[in-house]
């Protein structure tokens, strides 16, 4: 009896692992050559082009969930101040706004799973009001810039270690279409 159970979960098993890799597709997105929380296309000196986009199937995504050519912007564990090394990213971003004047875009704050719900909601708040106050510094009319966060409710890496965290660690930067 114990044997014909075992045979039947390890089938069951087998089954349910076919049924998942086979019926889950991955959505192709377009990676940078570098680890996003630490380098990224402005960061390495490569131009991007900052032309009005001329329709709405001109919307891509580089990294993250931002859309193209904005990048998104990294921050340290329980900070909200824009890191020296994610400026350029910033630049990239204003030059793309400063360019197209009519984008409407939400400045998405996110954070790692460490802390409280709360906690992270709010300094997701924080992170992504401190990327529009950057905009606004660099001469970018935030008019048509919203700011919401998602605290830890939308990772990119579900890992558990720092690689996982800095890359979750995020303001994304959302064009409506």
């Amino acid at each position: 009896m114990v044997k014909s159970y075992l045979k039947l979960v390890a089938v069951c098993v087998m089954m349910g692992s076919v049924l998942v890799v086979s019926g889950c597709s991955q959505k192709k997105v377009a990676k940078t050559e570098e680890t996003p929380a630490f380098a990224g296309r402005a960061d390495s000196g490569e131009s991007l082009d900052a032309k009005p986009m001329e329709s709405k199937s001109a919307f891509s995504i580089l990294e993250g969930r931002t859309t193209g050519p904005m990048l998104p912007v990294y921050f340290d564990y329980d900070k909200d101040a824009i890191r020296a090394d994610q400026k350029s990213r910033m630049e990239t971003d204003a030059t793309y706004l400063k360019a197209n004047p009519n984008a409407v875009v939400a400045i998405e704050g996110n954070c790692d799973e460490r802390g409280t719900n709360e906690y992270n909601m709010a300094l997701g708040d924080r992170r992504a009001n401190s990327a529009k106050k950057a905009l606004a510094k660099m001469g970018v009319n935030v008019s048509n810039l919203t700011t919401i966060s998602y605290g830890e409710e939308k990772p990119l890496n579900f890992g558990h270690d720092e690689l996982a965290w800095s890359q979750n660690r995020r303001d994304d930067f959302v064009q409506s279409k």
